[in-house]
């Protein structure tokens, strides 16, 4: 693939230190799939709000990742953004703001995620009435889903496209349901669209078993990285860390010693964006080589690892992958 514009940038510019591991990392990438491997990227922090979804779309549509793993919130943002961007404030000085106007802006319905902040009404109520729909048509149906499923469903209806605020091609949620590739999303209740299902629990107008549990998306996960993992392998492409990261790299040593599969491989290609320092047990800064005492990773992985700001360095491994 010829390279364009932003790619020669980055490949004559960037030549040391954390540059230099950006693009070791992105043409660690680009080896892994043109080998034939697959990849799974893990998606933490607010990189929905950030608006990833602008290059990761695009690289769900060719093919560049085969799953992913991400938060409750970063499930729900990406579709937030979607039907409600116009509604979105920015605050620049949010450094400088008293508890006073922070108080204000909750008053106002808006929750702040660093410089940006949600307008309550119009994503998240928006987004509301169409989930829960699904929820009730699957209970009343007597069928399971997972959350991410149900999202899916909610896309594909087309009854958010009346919302659309963003050229739907910048979501990736809305690349991701198109091609139906599988998302784990561990810790789904942790999030506003968890909290709302949580909310229909306890009024009695749900049941908690309507949506798939994290459990049962790593029992899914077992049996999909066992029919996918061979030749090449899968690759790990780690957006910071938490619950994101740590829960998908955990299936190969949940089979290989709890379930004593002594064929199954490691994760082929490992790459870790954090701007996360090492401390005293912090998956986010732990440093590649960590995992290969917890049998995550082989001695052979190729590691990388980026410490600097995701919402920078992302998009520009995706824009060499990509060839822009």
């Amino acid at each position: 693939m010829s390279k364009g514009p932003v790619s020669q940038f980055i490949e004559h510019h960037y030549r040391h230190f954390n540059a230099a591991a950006l693009i070791d990392a992105a043409k660690g990438y680009e080896a892994h799939m043109n080998a034939g491997g697959k990849m799974m990227i893990t998606l933490a922090g607010a990189m929905s709000t950030a608006e990833l979804g602008i290059s990761l779309a695009e690289m769900i549509r060719q093919d560049k990742v085969q799953i992913i793993s991400c938060t409750g919130a970063n499930l729900e943002e990406d579709v937030m953004n979607l039907v409600a961007h116009s509604h979105y404030k920015r605050v620049p000085n949010y450094r400088d703001l008293t508890p006073q106007e922070e108080w204000d802006l909750l008053e106002n319905h808006y929750n702040r995620v660093t410089d940006t902040c949600i307008p309550e009404e119009e994503a998240f109520r928006r987004l509301q009435k169409h989930l829960v729909k699904q929820w009730n048509d699957a209970e009343e149906k007597g069928e399971r889903y997972f959350p991410h499923e149900f999202l899916y469903k909610t896309v594909l209806s087309g009854d958010l496209e009346q919302y659309y605020e963003i050229d739907p091609k910048d979501s990736w949620i809305v690349a991701a349901a198109e091609k139906n590739i599988p998302i784990v999303v561990p810790g789904w209740e942790d999030s506003t669209t968890g909290n709302i299902f949580a909310s229909y629990v306890i009024k009695g107008e749900l049941k908690a078993s309507t949506v798939k549990s994290g459990i049962e998306y790593m029992t899914w996960l077992a049996d999909w990285y066992r029919n996918n993992s061979e030749g090449t392998g899968v690759g790990f492409f780690q957006i910071g860390g938490g619950i994101a990261g740590d829960f998908p790299i955990c299936v190969v040593p949940m089979m290989y010693q709890d379930l004593e599969w002594h064929d199954v491989p490691f994760w082929s290609y490992f790459c870790q964006i954090s701007d996360s320092t090492t401390s005293f047990g912090s998956y986010s800064g732990a440093v590649p080589n960590e995992k290969i005492t917890w049998g995550k990773l082989d001695i052979h992985t190729p590691k990388f690892i980026v410490e600097s700001d995701a919402t920078i360095v992302a998009p520009l491994i995706f824009a060499w992958l990509l060839g822009w």
